[in-house]
C-alpha cells in the first residue's frame, strides 16, 4: 500500500511540474510564431525633430575601475550637437573608482563637453536611486542610460531619438551586442542566451502589441514617461521591469530597435554569471508579485495580461525544473522501459528542450545567416547550463516569493573583449577584488552533479538507454556549473594589478 502511494504522489507531483514546463513551453512556441509573424514588421518614426532636443545620458558606476573610464571616452565621441547633450556620472563607488572618474571627468569637460558628476555617499536605492537622483537634476527631455559596461556607437542618439516625435512613445530599447563573446565557452553561451531575449521576446513583443520592458541599460526614456508612471522605485531588484509595466499600464507605448546594437561585456567568471541570474531571477519575482494583480484587474485585453502573466512569471521554470531533479531518481523504480520513454522521457523532451532548440536555433539564423550552423554545437551545452543553474535561481525564487530581502549586487566587469593587448591582461579577472563572494551553494551542486553521475551510471547499467541523453544534460550541467565556480576557491597565481601594470 505504501509503495502505491509513493507512485501515486509522485505521478501527482510530476503531473504538476510537467503541466508547468507545459505552459511555458507552448507560450516560447508562441514567442517563436509572433517573432517570425512581425520580423519584418520594422518600426520607423513617424517624422524627423526639426530641431533637435536635449538629451541627458545618465551612467550608474558603482565600482568599476576596469570600465569606467573607457565608458567616459566613448561617450564623450557621441555624435550629437554638444549644446544638446549632457552627460551625468552617477558614481555610488566605494574605491578608487571614483578618483579615476574624477580625473576623465575633468579632461573631458575641459574638451566642453557639459559633464557632471554626481557622486553618492549613501547608495540608498542603489541603481535606481542613483537614476532617481540625477533625474531630478537633469536638463534633458529624454534619459539615455548606459550601464559601466556598454559601448555605444557615435550614431545612436540619432537612430533613436526620432521615434519621440510621437508623443505616445515613453521608451526606446536598442537591442545588446557581445565584446567579448567568443572570450570562453560560458560568454559564448550567455550570448545566445541574450541573444534569444534581446531579438525574439522583444521583437515579437514590441511588434505583436503586447507588453515589453525596457533593459536596464543602452535605452533612452522620454522623461516625463517616468515622472507620469511613478518615478524609479526600489523596491524590486528588477527597477527597469517595475517601471516598464507601470508605464505601460499608464497607456506609454515602447519602441524596440533589433537593428541598433549597443554592445556590451558578458560576464567572464561562473560566480559572477551566477550572482547576475540571481538577482534578475529575483527580482522578476518580487515585481510579478508587486505588478501582476494591477495587470489582472486592469481592463487590458486577454492576450496582453495572458502574455504579461507568462512573461512575469517565467522564472517559475526554475523552480519546476529544480523539482524535476528531485523527481527524478522516484521515477525510475515506478517506471521502466518504454514506458518511461513515452510517459516521461518523450515528453519532457518535446515540451522542454525541443523548444529551447528551436527558439535559439531562430535567434541564431536571423542573426548570422550565413554562419548560424556553427553556433548549433553551442546548444547542448546551453541546455546543460540552463538546468546547472536551476539551484541558484530557484533559491532566487524562493527568496522573493518569502520577501527575504537582500542588496543590490553588481556583476563585476573587467574590461575584456575580443581582441586584447596581452594574455595578462585577459586573464587577470582572476584574482580581482571584485570576483563575488564564495558560498556554499557550488557544493551542493557538486552534490547534485555527483548524484546524477550515479544515476547516469545506475541507467545505463539497468538498460534505461532511453532516458541516458536527458540524464547527461543533468549531469554535465551541475558538472559544468559546480566546478566552475569552485574554481574560484583556488589560489590565484599573480595579483592582477601588478601583472596587468607589467604587460
Amino acid at each position: 500500500m505504501s509503495g502505491i502511494f509513493g507512485i501515486s504522489l509522485w505521478s501527482l507531483c510530476y503531473l504538476a511540474v510537467l503541466v508547468g514546463f507545459s505552459a511555458y513551453g507552448i507560450h516560447r512556441w508562441a514567442i517563436i510564431f509572433l517573432f517570425l509573424k512581425n520580423r519584418r514588421r520594422v518600426p520607423q518614426p513617424a517624422a524627423h525633430f526639426e530641431e533637435l532636443p536635449i538629451v541627458t545620458v545618465q551612467l550608474p558606476i558603482f565600482n568599476e575601475r576596469y570600465v569606467a573610464e573607457r565608458l567616459l571616452r566613448s561617450v564623450s565621441a557621441l555624435d550629437y550637437p554638444r549644446e544638446k547633450l549632457e552627460v551625468q556620472v552617477l558614481d555610488d563607488s566605494t574605491d578608487d573608482t571614483q578618483f579615476v572618474i574624477q580625473a576623465e571627468v575633468e579632461r573631458l569637460r575641459a574638451t566642453g563637453l557639459d559633464i557632471v558628476l554626481l557622486h553618492r555617499t549613501d547608495r540608498t536605492g542603489f541603481k535606481a536611486g542613483a537614476l532617481e537622483n540625477g533625474m531630478a537634476q537633469a536638463k534633458g527631455d529624454y534619459i539615455f542610460i548606459l550601464d559601466a559596461d556598454f559601448l555605444p556607437d557615435a550614431d545612436i542618439l540619432h537612430k533613436t531619438i526620432h521615434f519621440f516625435t510621437d508623443p505616445g512613445v515613453g521608451m526606446i530599447q536598442t537591442r545588446w551586442g557581445h565584446l567579448n563573446r567568443t572570450y570562453s565557452l560560458l560568454t559564448r553561451v550567455q550570448a545566445m542566451f541574450l541573444d534569444g531575449h534581446l531579438l525574439l521576446e522583444q521583437t515579437a513583443r514590441s511588434r505583436s502589441g503586447r507588453f515589453f520592458n525596457f533593459n536596464g541599460t543602452a535605452g533612452i526614456w522620454r522623461k516625463s514617461c517616468i515622472e507620469k508612471s511613478g518615478g524609479w522605485q526600489h523596491d524590486t531588484l528588477t527597477e527597469d521591469l517595475d517601471l516598464s509595466y507601470r508605464a505601460q499600464l499608464a497607456g506609454w507605448r515602447f519602441v524596440f530597435l533589433s537593428d541598433v546594437v549597443t554592445p556590451a561585456e558578458l560576464p567572464v567568471d561562473m560566480n559572477g554569471f551566477k550572482s547576475q541570474q540571481h538577482r534578475w531571477t529575483k527580482g522578476s519575482i518580487q515585481t510579478c508579485k508587486k505588478i501582476l494583480p494591477r495587470i489582472l484587474r486592469s481592463d487590458l485585453p486577454f492576450v496582453i495580461k495572458l502574455e504579461a502573466t507568462l512573461h512575469l512569471t517565467s522564472n517559475f521554470c526554475y523552480l519546476l525544473l529544480a523539482c524535476l531533479c528531485i523527481l527524478l531518481q522516484p521515477s525510475s523504480h515506478a517506471v521502466v522501459g518504454w514506458t518511461r520513454f513515452f510517459l516521461f522521457d518523450l515528453p519532457v523532451f518535446m515540451l522542454a528542450s525541443v523548444s529551447v532548440a528551436v527558439f535559439y536555433i531562430c535567434a541564431q539564423r536571423e542573426l548570422h545567416p550565413r554562419t548560424w550552423m556553427r553556433e548549433m554545437v553551442l546548444l547542448p551545452p546551453l541546455i546543460a547550463l540552463g538546468i546547472g543553474l536551476s539551484l541558484n535561481n530557484a533559491k532566487a525564487v524562493l527568496e522573493a516569493l518569502f520577501n527575504r530581502t537582500s542588496g543590490f549586487v553588481r556583476t563585476p566587469k573587467y574590461g575584456i573583449g575580443d581582441v586584447a593587448a596581452t594574455r595578462a591582461s585577459q586573464q587577470a579577472w582572476r584574482g580581482s577584488r571584485y570576483l563575488p563572494m564564495r558560498s556554499l551553494l557550488p557544493l551542493l551542486e557538486l552534490g547534485f552533479a555527483l548524484y546524477f553521475t550515479w544515476f547516469v551510471y545506475n541507467a545505463a547499467v539497468q538498460g534505461q538507454y532511453t532516458s541516458l541523453p536527458f540524464l547527461i544534460f543533468f549531469q554535465l550541467g551541475f558538472c559544468y556549473v559546480a566546478f566552475s565556480s569552485l574554481r574560484q576557491w583556488l589560489p590565484v597565481r599573480t595579483p592582477p594589478d601588478a601583472e596587468v601594470a607589467a604587460a
